[in-house]
């Protein structure tokens, strides 16, 4: 799968935008004109209007990736779990094919190993389900899965800014809007699965995007944006803002750095990485004996190899800082090839998340 041309031009208006909104955009009614004041105050001279028109032309020309609430699926229901396999050269295809026919596997990448060369993501709205499609993937390839789930999450916050005005990426513009109370609720009502798919692709990029969304679900604008903001403070949603696509950025290398790490310092290197801002993933993962002896994960992004060199050896002096690193006691795993990217079925396991009445207190209609 090609990784896709994107041809747009960013200019210093639009990297204004690209910088500054990857951490948080409002949830107020009309967020445009918060936005566009909190860039004038940054020497960024854009209205209201034309800061809409740029988020709507790069959306729509693939420079975003998304705009509106990055929604934290493993809060929201189900499971899901990073998996490798070996895929015999003379069947490499072949195998790509048969996995991503599992509508189960949202992403795949061929990676840079000597044997584990295929690497997937398995998305299941039953949180006990992640083994199945493994042991049905193993029966039509005939090769070994090795599931890596989540331990521990140190990090997740790609933030790619580039050149221009805000290079910090540090406009704070969350203070406007709701301030609601979070709840300990587990499970969502039919109200907020309704919310949660159809925000699930992105906010319309009109200049009432909440409303807008309101008027789909026959809500009110307070619901959403309180909603919304509730989702934010309980960890449903990770932000609210721009998601630029790195490649049109010109962040074409990712590494896959993993580490095996002594287990009595892990937990105490995986802050100290994920506090390098280049470094947009960090796990601790399980080893699997004689064949994968990584348990720590960090996902690095650059521009050419040159730089994704530098950061992985920025990473590894860190490391250093807190045991004896060994040239074997780590590798950098890049990718070649995309070989599928859908979405994580996201409705499905919000679905399965659901109650089967909504709390009357939650805006939420009863259902059959």
């Amino acid at each position: 799968m090609s990784r896709g041309d994107i041809d747009y031009e960013f200019d210093r208006v639009d990297r204004a935008i690209v910088n500054a909104f990857q951490g948080g955009f409002p949830v107020v009614a009309e967020p445009y004109e918060p936005a566009a004041a909190a860039l004038r105050e940054r020497g960024v001279d854009v209205t209201a209007a034309v800061l809409r028109e740029r988020v709507a032309e790069m959306v729509e020309a693939g420079a975003l990736s998304r705009f509106g609430a990055l929604v934290n699926a493993e809060e929201i229901g189900g499971a899901a779990s990073l998996v490798a396999m070996h895929a015999p050269p003379d069947r490499f295809d072949e195998v790509a094919e048969q996995v991503n026919g599992f509508r189960e596997v949202a992403h795949n990448y061929e990676r840079e190993h000597p044997h584990l060369n295929m690497w997937f993501v398995v998305s299941v709205a039953d949180p006990d389900g992640v083994e199945r499609v493994l042991t049905e993937i193993e029966a039509a390839t005939g090769q070994p899965t090795y599931n890596m789930p989540k331990q521990r999450e140190f990090h997740v916050g790609a933030r790619f800014l580039v050149n221009g005005p805000v290079p910090e990426g540090d406009i704070d513009v969350s203070a406007p809007g709701p301030d609601p109370t979070p709840t300990d609720r587990d499970r969502l009502t039919p109200a907020e699965y309704d919310l949660v798919t159809e925000i699930q692709g992105g906010l319309p990029t009109t200049r009432t995007p909440y409303a807008d969304v309101a008027d789909a679900l026959g809500q009110s604008t307070e619901w959403v944006t309180e909603t919304i903001r509730r989702f934010d403070l309980e960890g449903k949603v990770r932000r609210v803002g721009v998601i630029p696509n790195h490649y049109a950025l010109g962040y074409t290398e990712n590494g896959m750095t993993v580490w095996d790490i002594p287990d009595n310092v892990v937990n105490e290197v995986g802050p100290a990485v994920a506090a390098l801002d280049f470094v947009t993933h960090c796990y601790r993962r399980p080893r699997h004996e004689g064949v994968w002896p990584y348990n720590f994960f960090a996902m690095t992004h650059g521009r050419d190899e040159a730089e994704s060199r530098k950061r992985i050896r920025q990473v590894r002096d860190v490391m250093a800082d807190y045991w004896n690193v060994e040239d074997d006691d780590w590798d950098t795993l890049f990718s070649t090839r995309i070989l599928k990217k859908t979405g994580i079925r996201l409705d499905e396991r919000a679905r399965a998340n659901t109650e089967e009445s909504a709390d009357p207190e939650a805006g939420g209609p009863e259902t059959a």
